[in-house]
């Protein structure tokens, strides 16, 4: 075999699994372009009229006269974001008394009790994955559950017409994240809103966290859920969301083999210590996590064939010295 042979080898055996990594993830990416079309879409055009905009008009059957009006922020949706939501099935009276199909809507009916998760979901078989149970047991632990007089609920940080669970879509992992993120950041970063729920001062998220290291890349790469919660292994997400004091800032916990503080992040139960560093090693491949965490399978691939390279190469010099 001539040297131009064991290069052109070598060139196959890191090019190959690159190649096919690239075309297995452009593969998987692909999104779906089918829209979803609802049963309930003539029924729900007539909110979403007045809901798309930023301002309305009715015609006032007193008067007569025709009258416009601010909508006010919280009622101006999104269609697209609603039809690609967990309720995207769903009419707007199935949630919304039927009431608000008369226009303008009863002044009686902004007082209207919302539904939270559990009235939907708790006890629920189909749902009993989730365990909302659970996830309602964990929040009431919370920094959150402080605000409950002031009426924070399940709907402050989970639009119900634009919630989607994008959690464990593996295959788009960096999306997920950012998406996960913008729901904390939709208060934290946003004074306006912030301060509707607490009477702190302003927050510099950026001072906050410098501390951090490459801030930027974690806040790409991390969710804010990760270090600011409490794993329970029951739940898929975690919403016991510990005091600013008790945030997590030891950089082992994520960066070792053993990272107990990614175990929601990575999928896997944080007891299974086998399967969480080999889930472990997709996060690290995908994200570009830093540390001396190693891709086992990769490690085990090249040793194999580097051994096999070396074995071809030891029979061909041994039948060449035969061959002398």
């Amino acid at each position: 075999m001539r040297y131009l042979d064991y290069m052109l080898l070598l060139v196959f055996i890191f090019i190959f699994p690159s190649a096919s990594y690239a075309f297995e993830r452009g593969v998987l990416l692909q999104q779906d372009t089918i829209a979803y079309i609802s049963p309930f879409k003539k029924e729900n055009d007539r909110c979403f009229k007045c809901h798309l905009q930023k301002n309305y008009e009715y015609v006032d059957e007193t008067s007569g006269k025709k009258l416009k009006g601010i909508m006010n922020s919280e009622g101006i949706l999104s269609e697209n974001e609603f039809y690609t939501s967990n309720h995207k099935s769903f009419s707007c009276t199935d949630c919304h008394s039927s009431q608000f199909q008369a226009f303008p809507h009863p002044e009686e009916l902004k007082t209207e009790l919302q539904f939270n998760c559990l009235d939907c979901h708790g006890g629920d078989a189909s749902y009993a994955v989730f365990n909302f149970e659970e996830i309602d047991r964990e929040f009431r632990k919370s920094v959150h559950f402080r605000l409950e007089e002031k009426g924070f609920d399940c709907w402050k940080c989970h639009d119900a017409h634009g919630y989607r669970l994008s959690f464990r879509n593996s295959e788009n992992m960096k999306e997920t994240i950012l998406y996960d993120n913008s729901i904390c950041l939709n208060c934290h970063a946003d004074y306006d809103r912030f301060k509707l729920y607490s009477d702190r001062e302003k927050i510099n998220l950026k001072r906050v966290h410098k501390w951090l290291p490459h801030q930027a890349s974690h806040f790409k790469s991390v969710r804010c859920i990760e270090c600011h919660t409490k794993t329970n292994e029951k739940i898929l997400v975690p919403h016991y969301v510990v005091p600013e004091e008790a945030a997590l800032r030891d950089c082992r916990k994520c960066h070792t083999g053993d990272a107990e503080a990614m175990a929601s992040l990575i999928m896997i139960k944080p007891t299974d210590k086998s399967t969480r560093n080999s889930d472990n090693n997709i996060v690290v491949s995908r994200l570009n996590i830093i540390g001396p965490n190693r891709i086992k399978y990769l490690d085990n691939l090249i040793l194999t064939i580097f051994a096999a390279v070396m074995a071809v190469i030891g029979i061909h010099l041994i039948f060449r010295i035969i061959n002398k």
